[in-house]
């Protein structure tokens, strides 16, 4: 018998009197969150530039570490997007904004002319609403928050009832550090339980000074006559013209990260695609290889009838569908996909431009059409945003960004912003693919939206701003050590060491007993001028923080000019931390003593970040020392980078520190100090190099500058990690003492190249999974290596790692080509692909490593058992980000059970 389904419950239809009740209690309520704001206003227009950055400075370090963390509370609590790029938006809104806004004047005055006698003052506005949309909960809550406090302005939010508890705890967590930080109590409030007569009240409150509306058409609206000044935005529906000159490859590479990034929830994502008739077979084909599906026209009522519904614009995308996958849309609209696509596009006449399928989606659909000439590109785009998201973005894939018709085509369509060869999703909003656009989650549409922004909302006035960002690619960099020695006994330099007259040595028990440290101290003895020194000799394999602390405390007692490093990475790393923490001490008195203040320091070091200039905590530049780093392994190359991992005493998680601060000023290449080396470590740190070598080759930052050294690198392993292996120092041989003069010279190149290019998951994996099972690092490495290769040399539907120098995904024939450089054999990049990784299993079991955690003492309970934990460790890997394939949260799991 087929079950009955309960008639839903009416709702209840109030009377007059009961509407007017609840509006009283409204007005009742918000009027006593603004005068609370007003009496925190006055407080904060007292306080200098330097109260207000720290304030700012506190609640972008808040937002960025407890970015993850918001980002599954976002997901969980709407049920649209995807936790990894909301960590992005969350990250973006902390990072990218918090670097635009730190250096604003916003106090006092912030011009002055003098050949006119003008002078610019700033003052606050006064209490702002914040109106913060479903779609963005916590970043928009996170970015609005900061503008409020960088202008010392207060706020009351009013959250999307469907957003409301992750809205409000992104809130709670920057105005606890902002009050911390000596904010004032109340600037930041938020309306408890969300209603429409909550936000009505508050937006209409004559206290309000002005409104942040972002959201839907009819709160934009609200916000817009509600009788107070208003900021909004309005809708976006977006398209994109692919010249006939245009890079395909990269046009849907773009496209397709656009419309993936959060399941195109960013406003400023295509809707649309205009595609040049010269290039559109091979624009239609590459998508559909990447994943895209393209409905067919049979299957276009019911997918419209599903995903839209009439509105006063045209038509809106039903509730639920905004930000859902293209595979539950598909189901909703009873479509059948193929279970490999996840974007849906479909094939329109520009007659028809006005239809449902031509409307905001907010989801990944796409529109496409066919356009004979530039002209008729322009007319449909223009004819697109007419009916929807005029004033809001416009795009353009093009072969020469100079090309004149671009400025063409910016002058013909009505949008405040034209983004020039690049995701629009992640170009729309700033900063990341282009320096022309502020970064914020707030874009204006200017008179032609019905809007009071034209520009993307920040710090600055309001003005309409028609605005062309071309993509470009930073400007990259080759850091290295002033001086590099090398070739036997180059130790001998040491003689010559500038600016030395107090050295401290950091080696670990093995250099000290078999008299390397003397070796050191022979050469300082011959020196012109007398040294003096002082040893720590007892750093531990994997050093901790607390170790580095104690090095650091000796080293102040001390008080040198040159730090001495000297034995394998955990020595190196040591030195690199614990000078760094002494350098730190001499600008922060009593902070070695403060065990709280360095756990908190060490808490904002570790903080990942998308670009090493533009992190949130920045490293303090060394002044009082030189440091000199001498290894006396072949594997990590910390002797020439910018890394340095240290271990949590209480997690035992390894951190990985990056900044080039850390680079050490003279490096020592002396192949002498390990023909001794035993076999294992041989072993376990020759891949350790190998890894260096293949991830800083297939990094999204490799470039022609780092790609020689890692190919010398990987060639160098190859031909003599297995002689260094097998050589006996007590039966010495050329042969085998080439190997190893080789294979120290490899780790230093392969070091060259990760220190500019950085490294990738294979070693975010082995921190996580070495700290946790207590595996060495080259083990760890080693074991993850075959998965991360095979993980990375894919092809199709691909998310890649955002980068604008990394234009197409090249990961397999990354690969492939350095296959090619060894002479391996192969017809097509994947047969080279596994060509490379049958010689890397060729190359581990002639070192006798068992490349499986299970061989190695790890128990599939104990695996299954930290998972959880780990994978969220492994995305917040520093070296995660230079990864080219971005990984899923799912797909970390499934990386770190593969390797059982």
């Amino acid at each position: 018998m087929a079950e009955t389904k309960a008639p839903k419950k009416a709702k209840k239809v109030l009377t007059p009197e009961e509407k007017a009740a609840r509006m009283d209690a409204a007005v009742k309520m918000t009027g006593e969150l603004v005068e609370k704001a007003q009496k925190a206003a006055v407080e904060f227009s007292t306080y200098t530039q330097e109260q207000v950055d720290k304030i700012v400075a506190a609640m972008a370090l808040a937002g960025s570490e407890n970015s993850l963390l918001l980002a599954h509370e976002a997901v969980e609590e709407t049920g649209r997007g995807v936790v990894e790029d909301k960590d992005t938006k969350n990250r973006f809104a902390s990072e990218s904004v918090y670097n635009a806004i730190k250096n604003d004047k916003t106090v006092g005055v912030i011009n002055e002319d003098r050949v006119t006698g003008k002078v610019e003052l700033a003052a606050p506005l006064g209490v702002l609403a914040g109106i913060v949309p479903t779609t963005n909960p916590t970043a928009t809550s996170i970015f609005k928050s900061m503008l409020t406090a960088k202008t010392r302005n207060t706020i009351v939010f009013a959250f999307h009832p469907q957003a409301q508890k992750s809205s409000a705890h992104a809130v709670k967590i920057v105005y606890d550090a902002a009050v911390a930080a000596g904010a004032p109590e109340n600037f930041i409030q938020w309306i408890e339980k969300p209603s429409l007569e909550g936000t009505t009240a508050l937006i209409k409150n004559p206290g309000i000074a002005s409104i942040l509306a972002t959201g839907g058409p009819s709160m934009v609206h609200a916000a817009l006559t509600s009788g107070n000044p208003s900021m909004g935005v309005g809708a976006g529906n977006g398209a994109v013209y692919i010249d006939a000159t245009a890079d395909v490859k990269r046009a849907v590479e773009d496209l397709l990260l656009s419309k993936r990034f959060d399941n195109g929830m960013i406003c400023a994502t295509e809707n649309s695609v205009v595609v040049a008739k010269e290039v559109y077979p091979a624009f239609m084909k590459q998508m559909q290889e990447q994943g895209a599906y393209l409905v067919p026209a049979k299957d276009h009522e019911k997918l419209a009838e599903g995903v839209f519904v009439k509105n006063a614009s045209g038509y809106g995308v039903q509730g639920p569908v905004a930000g859902m996958s293209g595979q539950n849309i598909a189901k909703r609209a009873e479509i059948k996909v193929p279970a490999d696509k996840d974007v849906l596009m479909f094939e329109l006449d520009k007659k028809n431009i006005g239809e449902a399928l031509s409307s905001e989606k907010l989801s990944p659909l796409l529109s496409v059409y066919q356009a004979g000439s530039r002209e008729e590109g322009i007319e449909i785009v223009r004819a697109l945003l007419n009916y929807q998201g005029a004033g809001h973005n416009a795009a353009i894939q093009i072969g020469a960004q100079d090309d004149p018709f671009v400025k063409q085509y910016a002058d013909a369509v009505e949008a405040s912003r034209i983004l020039v060869n690049q995701p629009d999703s992640i170009g729309g909003v700033g900063d990341i693919y282009t320096d022309a656009l502020r970064p914020s989650l707030t874009l204006g549409t200017g008179s032609w939206g019905k809007n009071s922004l034209s520009h993307n909302l920040s710090t600055y006035d309001l003005l309409n701003i028609k605005t062309v960002a071309r993509r470009r690619n930073r400007p990259q960099w080759v850091r290295l050590p002033k001086d590099i020695y090398y070739e036997s006994n180059s130790i001998t330099y040491l003689q010559d060491l500038e600016n030395v007259s107090r050295a401290f040595i950091v080696a670990d028990p093995g250099m000290v007993q078999f008299g390397f440290v003397d070796k050191i101290l022979d050469q300082f003895n011959l020196s012109a001028t007398p040294v003096k020194t002082s040893l720590y000799g007892t750093v531990r394999p994997d050093p901790t923080i607390s170790q580095a602390v104690d090095i650091a405390r000796q080293m102040a007692a001390f008080k040198p000019d040159t730090v001495i490093a000297l034995g394998g990475g955990s020595a190196l790393d040591a030195g690199k931390i614990a000078r760094f923490l002494y350098e730190y001490s001499v600008s922060h008195p009593g902070i070695l003593e403060d065990d709280q203040a360095l756990m908190s320091l060490f808490g904002k070091l570790q903080q990942k970040f998308m670009d090493i200039r533009k992190r949130i905590v920045k490293f303090e530049q060394a002044s009082s020392t030189q440091l000199v780093a001498i290894p006396t392994t072949s594997g990590t190359g910390s002797e020439v980078t910018p890394f340095a991992v240290i271990t949590d005493d209480e997690t035992h998680v390894k951190y990985p520190l990056a900044d080039y601060e850390l680079t050490p000023q003279v490096a020592i290449v002396d192949p002498e100090f390990v023909m001794t080396v035993p076999k294992r470590t041989v072993a376990y740190s020759g891949m350790d190099a190998l890894s260096h070598a293949l991830e800083s080759y297939v990094s999204v930052m490799s470039s022609e500058f780092t790609r020689p050294w890692a190919l010398q690198a990987i060639k160098l392993v190859f031909e003599n990690l297995v002689t260094s292996y097998n050589y006996d120092p007590s039966h010495p041989t050329l042969e085998g003492r080439e190997a190893r003069t080789k294979m120290h010279y490899a780790s230093t190149l392969a070091g060259q190249s990760f220190a500019n290019a950085f490294l990738g998951v294979n070693h975010s994996l082995a921190h996580k999974t070495g700290g946790e099972f207590g595996l060495p690092h080259g083990l760890a490495i080693t074991i993850a290596m075959p998965h991360v290769i095979k993980f990375n040399a894919v092809t199709g539907n691909v998310k890649r790692t955002p980068f604008p120098r990394y234009e197409t995904y090249t990961a397999q024939k990354d690969y492939a080509d350095i296959a090619r450089y060894l002479g391996l054999k192969g017809q097509t990049d994947a047969e080279l692909v596994d060509a490379l990784l049958a010689e890397i299993k060729k190359l581990t079991d002639a070192l006798d490593i068992d490349v499986t955690l299970s061989g190695n003492g790890v128990s599939k309970k104990d695996l299954e058992g930290s998972v959880d934990k780990l994978m969220d460790l492994v995305y917040n890997d520093q070296c995660t980000p230079g990864n080219p394939r971005q990984p899923r949260l799912e797909e970390i799991r499934q990386l770190l059970m593969d390797q059982f």
